[in-house]
């Protein structure tokens, strides 16, 4: 099965200038195709931590896919070609449609009567500087460009393949919708069966049934999320995830019908009535803690 992992790259988001938007898109793009996300790694603008990063995930199970995001510009600081071509013992190479872009934009720099010193088109020209090796990902319309490094064969043959991607969330996006996702994602994996059920009890009541799920169903993933309502979300194959419902469901329904569970609903809802509504799911959050600590 097809896993991804995600390395972002950026002093800013690490300084807290920029909230990183690209890494929550790309998991709900992931699993639509059924595709786990298993790490994401956020790193500073070095070329020590980007290897570090990508050495680990190269490391995990394959057929992967490793998607970078950020360093791809003509500034200082944006070392990700560099750093994967080192990071995989790889020449830096010029690309030719990158390369006629970049002259485009020099070209553009002398009309506007910019002094284009041989330093200057050298930096510019970084941009088109890629790994050996790699295939370029181009969408119809767009500027900004990315590449694909394949690494023992790549996910087709059971490989890993590295995507390098700009960090603006627009070209991300763009990029990952037009150029990866039909050459990479679509049609890889089984899209898991996903069952949501809702229910108004103190999370922690259902932890023993939520051990005896695990048990019995243990390729069922489970996961509960406090709010108004409580949710409870399964996903895996059909046939498990129904039967595992159908559990969780009857343990809801049975507490729920006992003198306890009638009146630990009752407290429960009338706390969350004193909650904020600004964000009554976050609320909930907090409401949950103090409840498990005061009763621990």
């Amino acid at each position: 099965m097809l896993e991804a992992s995600m390395i972002v790259v950026g002093d800013e988001i690490l300084g807290g200038y920029v909230t990183d938007t690209n890494s929550p898109w790309l998991a709900e793009r992931l699993r639509a195709h059924g595709v786990p996300f298993t790490r994401i790694h956020v790193v500073p603008d070095t070329s020590a931590a980007i290897d570090e990063a990508l050495q680990a995930e190269l490391a995990r199970s394959r057929p992967r896919l490793i998607v970078t995001s950020g360093g791809i510009g003509s500034t200082p600081d944006d070392l990700t070609y560099e750093a994967v071509a080192a990071s995989l013992d790889r020449e830096l190479v010029e690309d030719p449609v990158i390369g006629e872009r970049v002259a485009g934009a020099l070209d553009w720099s002398r009309e506007q009567g910019l002094d284009v010193s041989e330093a200057f088109a050298w930096h510019l020209g970084r941009m088109a500087r890629i790994p050996a090796g790699s295939h370029l990902l181009l969408r119809e319309g767009g500027w900004a460009a990315g590449v694909a490094v394949d690494v023992d064969g790549g996910c087709d043959a059971g490989g890993v393949t590295i995507v390098i991607l700009p960090g603006v969330p627009s070209e991300f996006r763009a990029l990952m919708e037009h150029a990866v996702e039909p050459a990479v994602l679509e049609g890889r994996n089984v899209v898991p069966t996903v069952t949501e059920t809702e229910h108004a009890l103190p999370e922690s009541t259902l932890n023993l049934a939520f051990v005896e799920l695990m048990e019995r169903w243990p390729g069922v993933k489970l996961g509960s999320y406090p709010g108004r309502p409580m949710l409870i979300r399964l996903s895996g194959e059909p046939a498990a995830v129904a039967e595992a419902t159908d559990f969780v469901r009857g343990a809801v329904d049975e507490l729920s019908d006992t003198p306890a569970g009638r009146r630990l609903t009752e407290a429960w809802d009338g706390r969350g009535s004193r909650a904020t509504d600004d964000d009554p799911r976050a609320s909930a959050t907090n409401e949950t803690a103090t409840h498990d600590e005061e009763h621990a």
